[in-house]
């Protein structure tokens, strides 16, 4: 019998604005030998367009197409990379070059699958509050900062669907847009928060949370993420399987 996928290792960079340096270079994780796919996601300043590369010279294919934030003109998108049958090891690193803006914030998720032979669906979505939750949030906010309140607004924000043949992992990635330092995204569905960049500096950054779920047969699975204060996000949904 094939062995399931599981999560292996996994680790988060975050450069803050004006603080970051080129290239962007995660720490060193240990990864398989052999037999695992490899996750990386890059956000950040568009002009950063370079594709990753890592310290054991696997080859990355970018799934679908960038995401680009709204409300920044454009100035930022969001980017998903594959490297399916990766060679790894000790102090296993991604780096991204960042010609356009050197200094800029930028994060990198960089997750590994073991196990994983193929990435068996994937659903890429931007959900934001409707027209009548915002009028409900902008109130909300009214009132609390006439009280002296912090801003207790939320979002719940549900991701596309992936259905899997068999046993998988599924890992969720949620990028908020909202210009705000201090936030939660909490995952429901049974999703599992692994990595998250939260709580930013007052220089700012791109805000991330990473998460999983173990499935042990054949379905089809979402994540609905509870998110304060309210704000639209882009969405992520991997569903990763053996060969």
């Amino acid at each position: 019998m094939q062995t399931p996928p599981t999560l292996g290792a996994h680790t988060m960079l975050n450069q803050s604005e004006g603080d970051g340096s080129s290239p962007a270079v995660t720490s060193g994780i240990h990864t398989q030998d052999n037999g695992s796919s490899l996750l990386v996601l890059v956000a950040g300043h568009a002009d950063n367009d370079a594709e990753p590369t890592d310290s054991y010279g696997n080859t990355w294919k970018r799934v679908g197409d960038p995401v680009t934030y709204n409300g920044y003109d454009g100035r930022f998108n969001a980017r998903a990379y594959i490297a399916i049958g990766a060679h790894g090891g000790k102090r296993h690193t991604v780096q991204v070059l960042k010609a356009g803006s050197p200094n800029g914030e930028i994060t990198i998720p960089f997750i590994e699958i073991a196990h994983a032979g193929k990435l068996q669906d994937v659903a890429q979505n931007y959900p934001t509050p409707g027209v009548t939750a915002r009028a409900a949030n902008k109130l909300s906010r009214a009132w609390q900062g006439m009280m002296g309140g912090s801003d207790t607004t939320s979002t719940l924000l549900t991701s596309g669907t992936v259905t899997t043949t068999g046993p998988a992992t599924l890992v969720a990635v949620w990028l908020g847009e909202a210009y705000i330092y201090n936030m939660s995204a909490v995952p429901g569905d049974g999703f599992k928060v692994i990595d998250s960049y939260l709580h930013l500096p007052p220089n700012s950054g791109v805000q991330c949370a990473v998460a999983i779920k173990q499935v042990d047969k054949a379905g089809t699975y979402s994540v609905t993420w509870n998110g304060s204060p309210a704000q639209g996000a882009i969405l992520w949904l991997f569903a990763f399987q053996a060969p």
